[in-house]
């Protein structure tokens, strides 16, 4: 079992669950085109994102994510990071979320060619180390489609 990372600011994370974030946060952006999450809950017994979407997701649309999520997992693929300055970052991404202060180098993390994100959090090196992604819930009201999703055991 992993132990979880206690960040700057003071922040507990879980790395397995931080990763598989990114990954259903980058292809929520690609499907939906409403851009990543713009509320987060990162816990590891389980974690909600919130987006804002015009409609609800079906079950299918459920399932294609989870699917997605897994089968990027089931590949093992190389988690990295770069370092950026914040100019090179700001036609590439979406510079509102960067908190106050933030400094001229930036952080990139990349799940192979499957996720890019600014993110000072702690992230896995391998997809691999992730475990089984499961979409707990999912539901849309006025406009807010929320995402709950566990880990379990790899897969």
């Amino acid at each position: 079992m992993e132990t979880p990372i206690i960040n700057e600011h003071n922040k507990q994370e879980y790395p397995p669950m931080h990763t598989a974030e990114h990954l259903l946060n980058g292809e929520m952006a690609r499907r939906y085109g409403h851009g990543r999450a713009f509320s987060a809950h990162i816990e590891r017994k389980k974690s909600k994102l919130d987006y804002h979407l015009p409609a609800p997701l079906t079950d299918a649309d459920i399932k294609s994510l989870e699917d997605y999520v897994n089968q990027v997992i089931s590949q093992d693929v190389e988690v990295t990071e770069e370092y950026v300055s914040r100019s090179e970052c700001e036609d590439r991404f979406d510079m509102g979320r960067l908190p106050e202060g933030a400094s001229d180098t930036l952080r990139i993390v990349c799940i192979g060619s499957y996720d890019q994100c600014l993110c000072a959090g702690s992230h896995v090196s391998r997809t691999g180390e992730i475990g089984s992604f499961r979409i707990t819930s999912a539901r849309w009201q006025d406009g807010v489609q929320r995402i709950v999703f566990k880990l379990g055991e790899k897969l």
